[in-house]
C-alpha cells in the first residue's frame, strides 16, 4: 500500500497541477496581460481585455464562495495584510508595467514563451529572477525596505482587519464583515462581467469565454490548495501552520518572486533548508504546459534576439520586472488575477500602475516610432 503523500508535497503538486493547465490554457488562448493592453493602444481591441475580466470576475466568485464557506481563511494571505504600502504598491506596479512592455510580456507571458521554444524570454526570466532576487533579498531588498516599505498606511491601527474592499465597506457603512463582503462581491463581478459580455464579437468567442471560466477557477484553486490542503500540523514544530510555500501563508498564482526562489534552488540545490514550494513549481508547471500545446499544435519554434537593440530593451524590462513585482507584491497575475480575486485595496492600486506604467510605454514607442518616420 502506498504511503500518503505530505502536506507539503500535496501543496507542490497541487501548484504544478494547477499552473501546468494554465500554461496550457494561456498558450492556447494568447493570454498574456501586456498583450491586451496592447490590443487597445494599438488597434483599439478589448477581446484580450474582457477575457481577462471575466477570469478575475470567475476568480472573485469562485475564491469568495471558499473563504464564505470556511475552506480557507483569505485573510491571512499576504495581499490582505492590514498594513498598504502604497508608494511600493504603486511605483512598483508603475515599473512592472514599463519593464513588462520593454519585454514584450509579463512573467507569465514569458514563461508561456519558454514553453514555445523562445530562447529569448529564457534570458528575460533569468534577468528577472536575478533582479526579483535581489530585490528580496541583495541590494535591492535595502533599498525597497529603507526608503519604500516604510511609506504606508497602517489600517490596522483602526481596527481593520484586512484591506478587502468588504472590510472596507463594513466599517463606512456599519454593516456585518459577511453581508459587507457578499455586496461588495456581487457589485465588482457584475460590473466586471457586464463589462466582458457587452460585445458582441466577445459574447460570440467561445475559445476566449472558456479560457477565461478556467483561469478563474485555477486562480481559485490555487488559494485552495495552499490554504486548505496546505494548512495543517508541521511534523517537527507541532505547530498548525500553512505549508509548502515560499510565504508560509497561503498564495495563489504568481510567478516573479518564485522564478527568483526557482534560481535560488537550483543555485543552493544541496542546501537542505531548501525546498520546492507551490510558487516554484508553479513556474515549472506554466512552462511544461504551454510546452505540451505547443508541441501538440505545431506552434514550437525556437527563437532569439532579433538585434542588439532588442537585446538590450528585453534586458532593462527584465530587471524593471524583477524590481517592479517583488516591490509591488506581485505581477499582473500575482496582483491582477490573485490579488484581486480577494478584493484586496492594494491589489488594485498595484494594477492601476501596472497598467499606467505599461500603457505609458507603449504611447512612448508609438511616438518614438513616428519620431523616427
Amino acid at each position: 500500500m502506498g504511503t500518503a503523500l505530505s502536506i507539503p508535497a500535496q501543496v507542490v503538486w497541487g501548484g504544478f497541477i494547477i499552473a501546468f493547465i494554465f500554461g496550457a490554457v494561456a498558450n492556447k488562448t494568447n493570454f498574456c496581460t501586456m498583450g491586451a493592453i496592447a490590443d487597445v493602444v494599438n488597434m483599439g481591441h478589448w477581446g484580450r481585455v474582457r477575457m481577462w475580466v471575466l477570469a478575475v470576475a470567475v476568480a472573485i466568485v469562485a475564491t469568495g464562495a471558499l473563504a464564505l464557506n470556511g475552506q480557507i481563511d483569505i485573510s491571512k494571505a499576504g495581499v490582505q495584510r492590514p498594513v498598504l504600502p502604497w508608494l511600493s504598491l504603486g511605483l512598483g506596479g508603475l515599473l512592472f508595467g514599463v519593464g513588462m512592455t520593454m519585454a514584450g510580456g509579463c512573467a507569465n507571458k514569458n514563461l508561456v514563451r519558454v514553453g514555445g521554444g523562445s530562447v529569448r524570454s529564457l534570458v528575460v526570466l533569468v534577468f528577472m529572477g536575478i533582479a526579483s532576487y535581489m530585490t528580496l533579498k541583495g541590494l535591492f531588498g535595502q533599498w525597497r525596505a529603507t526608503w519604500l516599505d516604510p511609506v504606508a498606511i497602517r489600517l490596522d491601527a483602526a481596527g481593520w482587519p484586512d484591506q478587502s474592499l468588504g472590510t472596507a465597506l463594513s466599517r463606512l457603512a456599519g454593516l456585518d464583515a459577511r453581508t459587507a463582503q457578499l455586496v461588495v462581491m456581487a457589485v465588482v463581478v457584475l460590473a466586471l462581467l457586464a463589462f466582458a459580455f457587452k460585445d458582441k464579437r466577445f459574447r460570440g468567442n467561445t475559445q476566449q469565454i472558456v479560457g477565461g471560466v478556467v483561469l478563474g477557477l485555477l486562480v481559485a484553486a490555487g488559494w485552495y490548495v495552499t490554504g486548505h490542503l496546505g494548512y495543517g500540523e508541521n511534523p517537527e514544530t507541532l505547530e498548525t501552520v500553512f505549508q509548502g510555500t515560499n510565504s508560509r501563508t497561503l498564495e495563489s498564482m504568481s510567478f516573479v518572486g518564485p522564478t527568483a526562489y526557482g534560481l535560488e534552488l537550483l543555485m543552493l540545490w544541496t542546501d537542505q533548508s531548501l525546498h520546492a514550494t507551490f510558487g516554484i513549481a508553479s513556474v515549472l508547471g506554466v512552462l511544461l504546459g504551454s510546452a505540451v500545446v505547443a508541441v501538440a499544435t505545431g506552434s514550437f519554434r525556437w527563437e532569439g534576439f532579433s538585434s542588439v537593440a532588442d537585446l538590450r530593451s528585453q534586458l532593462l524590462g527584465a530587471v524593471l520586472m524583477g524590481f517592479g513585482g517583488v516591490t509591488a507584491l506581485g505581477c499582473t497575475i500575482g496582483q491582477g488575477m490573485s490579488g484581486l480575486s480577494t478584493l484586496a485595496l492594494g491589489s488594485a492600486l498595484a494594477l492601476a500602475g501596472i497598467v499606467t506604467g505599461s500603457v505609458a510605454m507603449l504611447k512612448y514607442t508609438i511616438w518614438q516610432a513616428e519620431r523616427e518616420d
